[in-house]
């Protein structure tokens, strides 16, 4: 379901399909990078846990499936002063779509 900015919204669910938050995004993957970058963060991207993230649409039985991480990273050096020294990154990886039978 579209709101009147273009952005849709995209709830959070647990495997036992409890959906504890809501993500909003243009697309599935610009909310689950906003996902992604709430996990506990590795020392890297290398050492970080990818975590599956299933992101389901409101207003529609489609379920979004990705692999996410997050990692500490040193900020760029021509950062604002308000941003501080160490930044939290993110990725994710689509793994498919689900439609829910409920």
């Amino acid at each position: 379901m579209v709101r009147d900015d273009g952005k849709r919204n995209f709830a959070l669910r647990a495997t036992d399909g409890d959906e504890s938050s809501v993500f909003s995004g243009n697309t599935p993957r610009q909310a689950a990078l906003k996902a992604a970058r709430r996990l506990e963060p590795g020392s890297s991207e290398d050492e970080a846990d990818r975590i599956e993230l299933r992101l389901r649409e409101k207003g529609t039985d489609k379920v979004h499936i990705y692999e996410g991480w997050a990692w500490h990273e040193a900020a760029p050096d021509d950062k604002p002063d308000w941003m501080p020294d160490e930044i939290t990154e993110a990725n994710v990886s689509k793994q498919g779509i689900e439609h829910l039978d409920e």
